[in-house]
């Protein structure tokens, strides 16, 4: 049996992942509908090698009769059309933040709370963590599991696709400029401040309390998802990277944990490589993560500063582990235990 799927914001990078990957991991489908605003309507995109869609518009699409519903279009968007899939009967698998927070909603990486899938029948909906949050959690489940973690420092070093496309413009139109004498400025629309050869520490907009609202996600969705008691701080930076979020993560647990145990137990968790040599090249950057499914993990050391101490240094590829596959990981997850 398939399944009549829609990809909500296909033209967009995450909604092109979708699409790929869907076709790639050979998703059970009978039909596939990309659909994106007024202004994509008409053009095509590719499903697999051999299949071109053409682009339908969301305004006046009718949901009735698709089954799931795979959202990447912006919160805004979201909010307004994702209730209306799940009035219709579909199952909204959303990557936007508009639901994350909701109690009503899970909020689901499959490799660390499959079973709070099953409260999508509240509200026919189950949201997809930040991308940031998502490679976290996954390197943190078989260490909690482990040793209980008490608390988390984290340092993100986030590529420029998390901002979509324009973003990435932004990047090679900057680095390009620079060469020939251009200023910066002319080329800045997306970031704040200068993006090529330089460092952002600001990502989303700002709250009272000095976090930025990345920030802000990467704590409650860490507790949401993993344990609602695990404490968390976050510094997040843009960095010039097109592709790829980095993280270097400090943990604090209730018992000891040794460099070795972490390692075990990291290497036998669903979702992770661990490249952690002492040497040269012995470990993960964002560059050779790109186009890559796993999360990895490299210099897992512990912390002498602390009581029972551990970093660790995590990568992924945020449109796909962080964005597209999780969200088809879900879908995954959903048919096999739900709608089966």
């Amino acid at each position: 049996m398939g399944y009549t799927v829609a990809v909500v914001g296909a033209t967009g990078n995450v909604g092109r992942e979708l699409l790929n990957i869907l076709a790639e991991r050979e998703f059970p489908v009978d039909e596939v509908i990309a659909l994106a605003s007024a202004r994509s309507a008409g053009k095509e995109v590719s499903f697999g090698e051999d299949d071109i869609l053409k682009v339908q518009d969301l305004a006046t699409f009718d949901f009735d009769g698709v089954d799931i519903v795979l959202s990447s279009p912006g919160a805004a968007v979201s909010a307004e059309f994702s209730p209306k899939a799940a009035a219709a009967g579909a199952v909204v698998i959303d990557n936007t933040s508009h639901f994350r927070m909701d109690p009503d909603v899970p909020l689901v990486v499959p490799e660390v709370n499959p079973e709070a899938i099953a409260g999508y029948k509240k509200k026919g909906i189950i949201a997809n963590p930040n991308c940031s949050t998502i490679q976290m959690v996954v390197a943190l489940k078989p260490l909690h599991d482990l040793a209980q973690i008490k608390r988390v420092v984290v340092s993100t070093y986030q590529s420029v696709s998390g901002s979509g496309k324009e973003a990435m413009d932004e990047l090679f139109n900057q680095t390009k400029g620079i060469y020939v004498n251009q200023p910066a400025s002319s080329n800045q629309q997306v970031f704040t401040k200068q993006i090529a050869f330089n460092t952002i520490p600001h990502i989303d907009k700002f709250m009272d309390d000095g976090q930025t609202k990345e920030e802000w996600k990467m704590v409650v969705e860490t507790k949401k998802i993993l344990d609602p008691q695990i404490k968390v701080t976050a510094t997040c930076v843009r960095v010039p990277v097109f592709i790829g979020h980095a993280e270097a993560i400090n943990i604090e647990f209730a018992k000891p944990i040794s460099d070795d145990e972490a390692r075990k137990a990291l290497k036998a968790a669903p979702g992770i490589i661990v490249i952690d040599n002492r040497a040269d090249e012995g470990y993960v950057t964002p560059s050779e993560c790109a186009g890559e499914d796993p999360v990895y993990v490299s210099r897992i050391r512990s912390d002498p500063t602390t009581s029972n101490g551990l970093n660790i240094w995590v990568v992924a590829d945020n449109l796909r582990k962080g964005a597209a596959l999780n969200t088809i990981q879900i879908a995954e997850e959903l048919i096999k235990t739900h709608l089966k």
